[in-house]
């Protein structure tokens, strides 16, 4: 089992500082896509970004958006953006 590492950018520490949400809910997430990208059975909603988001993911978790970019070589995700749908995109 490889290790991840995950880097979080600022904006996206202070959404989950000011909405109550811990780091770990999002790695949580992470793993699920992990697993997602491995062809296993679980239920989560990835998609890949084009346009100005190229090269990142788009995790859906209700109506909260996780945009993170997956490096598979160095093993590491950089998490960009997490905001509430309608709002991350901007």
């Amino acid at each position: 089992m490889t290790t991840w590492q995950v880097d979080f950018s600022k904006s996206s520490l202070k959404f989950l500082i000011k909405n109550n949400l811990s780091e770990g809910y999002i790695i949580e997430r992470i793993k699920l896509a992990l697993r997602k990208f491995k062809r296993e059975e679980v239920n989560i909603d990835i998609k890949k970004l084009r346009g100005k988001w190229k090269g990142f993911y788009r995790i859906r978790d209700g109506k909260l958006r996780i945009i993170a970019e997956f490096q598979f070589e160095e093993f590491r995700i950089y998490v960009d953006q997490v905001d509430w749908r309608g709002q991350v995109y901007k």
